[in-house]
């Protein structure tokens, strides 16, 4: 291959071609020998991500328990996305089962738009129940450009957000904004890479996952003070 990493430019080629280069298939990277190599990259992490929707195949701690929190394995390469014509993604593929429950699994099985679960009723409309799905959803690029990712959206808000681009420039400014223990709790939420819910939302959330006629059931025994609570009405 006489192309090397460091003469591309867009930042999910380069990275690909960089583990394929620098790490090699089964060995290990971590995340700051990534940005080491990526300085000027400030997004160069989403963009290893990213592979993974064109057939890479990047193991973290959650499909190897043995990973360090910031530790990656190369595992697989997939499509070689340097070359003309195998970066850009069929907009109309189907997604995978598979695929579904990670994604689900990954946004907390929430809408991404406006925070719904599944069966939960609109505030505006107490008679219609959110359904959740699979949307494709076109991100803005510091570097100029878009991508796009499958995240998880409530019917609503997929029918209603098509033309939609998100922009993590925004998310980052509003971050910026927030003070006190607002900014804490944030930030916490970001170095662990995922949202500390509460016993009472995991629970809310257990709830709203049983099958309309069971959740019925649950929620008339809970109203009750079945298991030992007060009644309540």
């Amino acid at each position: 291959m006489d192309i090397s990493w460091r003469d591309l430019q867009g930042s999910m080629k380069s990275a690909a071609l960089w583990l394929v280069q620098e790490v090699g298939e089964g060995n290990i990277f971590t995340k700051e020998g990534l940005r080491a190599a990526f300085p000027d990259k400030t997004q160069i992490d989403r963009r290893v991500r990213e592979l993974r929707k064109h057939g890479w195949v990047i193991n973290t701690s959650k499909e190897e328990p043995a990973l360090e929190a910031n530790e990656q394995r190369f595992v697989k390469e997939g499509r070689p996305v340097w070359e003309a014509g195998q970066a850009t993604l069929n907009q109309g593929a189907a997604v995978s089962a598979a695929e579904r429950r990670r994604v689900m699994e990954r946004d907390g099985h929430m809408c991404q738009s406006c925070g719904i679960v599944a069966g939960d009723a609109y505030a505006d409309d107490e008679f219609s129940n959110a359904q959740l799905t699979i949307a494709r959803r076109k991100v803005s690029s510091a570097e100029g450009g878009s991508t796009v990712e499958l995240v998880t959206e409530c019917d609503r808000c997929r029918i209603g957000g098509r033309a939609v681009t998100a922009d993590p420039g925004y998310v980052i400014q509003r971050a910026g904004s927030l003070k006190g223990i607002e900014n804490e709790i944030f930030r916490a939420w970001v170095a662990a890479g995922e949202r500390e819910f509460s016993k009472l939302e995991l629970l809310w959330g257990d709830l709203q996952s049983l099958p309309p006629e069971s959740r019925a059931e649950a929620k008339e025994a809970i109203l009750r003070g079945g298991s030992g609570g007060t009644p309540i009405g």
